[in-house]
């Protein structure tokens, strides 16, 4: 457990914190003037912020690619149609042949030269009787029975392909592909849970970059309202130092001491105002707000001290950090990654339907037809030697024990990081406590050197050096106080936190 210390009493929390307000608002003239608190700031960070909008892409695509992987489980169908156009039919007889057997009636008839012979004798001496044994035999018939068969075979064997469709409905169902969809699908699974990590894990460091610029520009106010106190004081030392040259009581080196201290004091006050400018928009920019808008930031600094931790439960702190959870995941991965190289030597069994249609068919001898058929069967592909997925699978086994390596290494560094850091708090504790006790002190000194310089016991340069004094002092209370907010901000984020 973390243990805290109070370093004011919550009333005067409460009061400092209301004086501090009315503070700022009656100083800048801006009652109307918003607020801006750090919650405030983390809220419009997350709305805001490109990398995160960028995060949150990524993981709606990891949600798809999961969703992609649960469908390979599911049967596929695919509907395909084509058309061609050929300049050319096809001729399965060429145009000789063609032709001899569009004349074979013409071609018999010739060869009956003897029946033809017979039949001019007669038809000499007999015309009557000529044409009725002619009819009886049938030449002319023959010839045109043969010459109409011969034509029928040429029209056949000429193939209309000049217009060509084609059409086909296809299922296919894988059945078992050696483990791969399970283990696609699982790979899958852990990558988007690797998103969603890296989603969280960017929304972290957002939230500790904008507490870094918050605090930023609170320490740089607190410096800026410091600095307008210190020239304050060495202007109205200024002014005494310039009346009691006037009474003779002092010299002009004194005045010059003095004038050269507001003069830096004046620069200071302005570099301080230029940083706290520049922080300013710098939170702006990491919120997503405008550069030019304006707020007041009214957070006390000096609230709690957080005191280092006595001890950490490892185990707590490796099942919170994002780190080993993202190496979890990859350990994860590297094991489906295996399982995906081990199905490449397993046998793969799928089945697939189809329906086929065509235009000409063939189903009957070749139609100019619209036909169709269904077909079905069991593909089965079993590997032999594929000595490119043996090395594969050994590939992705050593990049498995890689990972395993990979987490017990940042384990050691995470447990190295927390004392490192815990270290660091202790530090910035014990720091804190000297600040505010040199502090102490140089208000002290302060209040005697005023009183005395008032009663002329000391010179200007003593009251200087006691105001330079504990504006240092204050100076170092402040980042103090700040050094010790971001080093208990870490350590809660190197617990996981």
């Amino acid at each position: 457990m973390i243990r805290t210390i109070e370093i004011q009493q919550p009333t005067k929390l409460l009061t400092r914190k209301v004086l501090l307000v009315l503070f700022l608002l009656v100083s800048t003239g801006a009652s109307a003037q918003q607020i801006l608190t750090l919650d405030e700031c983390h809220r419009r960070a997350l709305e805001n912020n490109k990398g995160l909008k960028q995060a949150e892409e990524k993981v709606a695509e990891t949600q798809a690619l999961k969703k992609m992987a649960i469908a390979e489980f599911f049967p596929k169908a695919t509907a395909n149609g084509t058309y061609i156009w050929n300049e050319k039919n096809i001729q399965l007889l060429s145009d000789e042949q063609q032709d001899k057997l569009n004349n074979m009636g013409n071609l018999v008839v010739n060869d009956l030269q003897g029946m033809n012979a017979l039949t001019q004798a007669i038809a000499t001496m007999f015309p009557s009787l000529a044409r009725q044994l002619e009819d009886a035999i049938g030449i002319t018939n023959i010839a045109n029975t043969l010459n109409g068969i011969g034509n029928e075979i040429t029209q056949s064997t000429t193939l209309d392909v000049q217009n060509l469709f084609a059409g086909a409905f296809t299922v296919y169902q894988p059945v078992y592909l050696g483990g791969k969809l399970r283990a696609v699908y699982h790979a899958a699974s852990v990558a988007n849970d690797m998103a969603t990590l890296q989603l969280n894990k960017a929304q972290e460091d957002l939230l500790i970059e904008v507490d870094e610029a918050y605090w930023r520009v609170v320490s740089l106010q607190e410096k800026q309202r410091l600095a307008e106190q210190y020239r304050t004081l060495l202007a109205h030392l200024d002014s005494n130092v310039n009346i009691m040259l006037k009474e003779e009581v002092a010299t002009r080196s004194d005045a010059t001491k003095v004038r050269v201290k507001l003069n830096e004091a004046e620069m200071t006050l302005a570099k301080a105002t230029n940083g706290l400018t520049l922080s300013k928009m710098l939170l702006y920019q990491i919120c997503g707000m405008d550069l030019k808008s304006d707020y007041l930031f009214v957070e006390d600094t000096n609230l709690v001290a957080y005191a280092p931790m006595e001890g950490f439960d490892l185990s707590t702190v490796y099942d919170n950090r994002t780190e080993i959870k993202m190496l979890a995941n990859a350990e994860k991965l590297a094991q489906s990654a295996v399982k995906i190289a081990t199905s490449g030597l397993l046998p793969n069994v799928a089945v697939q339907g189809s329906y086929i249609v065509t235009n000409p068919s063939c189903f009957n001898g070749f139609e100019n037809k619209t036909a169709g058929m269904f077909s079905a069967g069991v593909v089965v592909n079993v590997p032999i030697a594929h000595a490119t997925a043996f090395y594969s699978r050994k590939a992705a086994k050593h990049k498995a024990n890689a990972v395993h390596y990979q987490m017990d290494e940042a384990k050691e560094k995470i447990e190295l990081q927390l004392n490192k850091l815990n270290f660091e708090l202790d530090v910035a504790c014990k720091k804190l406590a000297q600040a505010q006790s040199n502090l102490a002190n140089a208000e002290e000194n302060l209040r005697l050197a005023t009183e005395s310089f008032e009663a002329g016991v000391i010179e200007s340069s003593d009251l200087m050096g006691a105001q330079t004094a504990w504006q240092s002092a204050k100076s170092e209370v402040i980042d103090a106080e700040i050094e010790i907010r971001m080093c208990h901000l870490y350590l809660q984020q190197a617990l996981g936190k």
